[in-house]
């Protein structure tokens, strides 16, 4: 609760509008319960919403180059979150809410993707330091948690 309130009072105060992203809601769940998970991790949480936003940006800036046509939204979607769930994989940072913040670099509209790589850092590197840092603060208030299990 307090992870997610604290990133859409931000957002909503401080004018900042796309600091709440829906795969937010996600990490959330992971971060919040599931704190053994090793996808729930610090370098699975950064790492892998960073490189997802960093891949779903590149992403749609590629098929944009080519074109508004019907059909590439679709292709540049899957692409997205295909890459996306590769690259987490090759550097070990697998978080499964990073493919839905690769797939919202694409289908988020005009309010996302003007921001083209700023996308990276805010609001997707902003949203989940605040969120991670919640976590580890709240978790380890409570003598039978500890988190996170390891670092990196």
């Amino acid at each position: 609760f307090i992870g997610i309130f604290s990133v859409s009072f931000i957002s909503h105060h401080g004018g900042a509008e796309t600091l709440v992203i829906a795969s937010f809601g996600a990490s959330a769940v992971l971060i919040y319960d599931s704190i053994q998970s090793p996808l729930a991790q610090p370098r699975n949480v950064v790492g892998g919403q960073i490189v997802s936003a960093f891949v779903g940006v590149s992403v749609f800036k590629l098929f944009n180059a080519w074109g508004s046509d019907s059909f590439y939204e679709p292709a540049a979607s899957a692409s997205a979150v295909a890459i996306a769930v590769v690259c987490m994989d090759l550097t070990k940072t697998l978080h499964p809410p990073g493919g839905a913040t690769a797939l919202i670099a694409v289908i988020g509209g005009s309010s996302v993707t003007d921001l083209g790589y700023l996308y990276v850092v805010y609001p997707v590197g902003l949203g989940v330091v605040i969120m991670l840092s919640i976590a580890i603060l709240l978790n380890n208030l409570v003598g039978t948690r500890s988190y996170p299990t390891f670092w990196w």
